[in-house]
C-alpha cells in the first residue's frame, strides 16, 4: 500500500501564508507526477498545481504568481507554498501521487486532505 499524508493547513488571515506538506511512504518503487487539489465548499474539485519528477510545474490561473509547488525527492515528499491567500482559496487542499509500486503497478493515490481556511 502507499500513504499521502498531508500536513501545514491552519487558519491565516487573508494575505498571509502557508506551507502544506505531503509525506509519501509503503510500496513506492519511483514517484512520479505529484499534485496539489482543493475543494472548497459546494464546489468541485479543482486542480492547483502539478510537478513532474524532474521539476517541472505547472499552475491552475487563480494562484499564480502566488502559489509555488517543489518537492524533495529523496524524502518522497512534496510542498505547496501559498503566499498572499485570499478567502477564496479557502478549501481542503488533497495532495495526489502517481506511484508505480515495487509490483511495477501504476497507481494514483490520494491524501486525506488538509483544511486551509482564509479569515479575518
Amino acid at each position: 500500500q502507499v500513504q499521502l499524508v498531508e500536513s501545514g493547513g491552519g487558519l491565516v488571515q487573508p494575505g498571509g501564508s502557508l506551507r502544506l506538506s505531503c509525506a509519501a511512504s509503503g510500496n513506492i518503487l519511483s514517484l512520479n507526477d505529484m499534485a496539489w487539489y482543493r475543494q472548497a465548499p459546494g464546489k468541485q474539485r479543482e486542480l492547483v498545481a502539478t510537478i513532474t519528477y524532474g521539476g517541472t510545474t505547472n499552475y491552475a490561473d487563480s494562484v499564480k504568481g502566488r502559489f509555488t509547488i517543489s518537492r524533495d525527492n529523496a524524502k518522497k515528499t512534496v510542498y505547496l507554498q501559498m503566499n498572499s491567500l485570499k478567502p477564496e482559496d479557502t478549501a481542503v487542499h488533497y495532495c495526489n501521487a502517481r506511484v508505480t509500486s515495487f509490483s511495477f503497478t501504476r497507481l494514483e493515490v490520494w491524501g486525506q486532505g488538509t483544511l486551509v481556511t482564509v479569515s479575518s
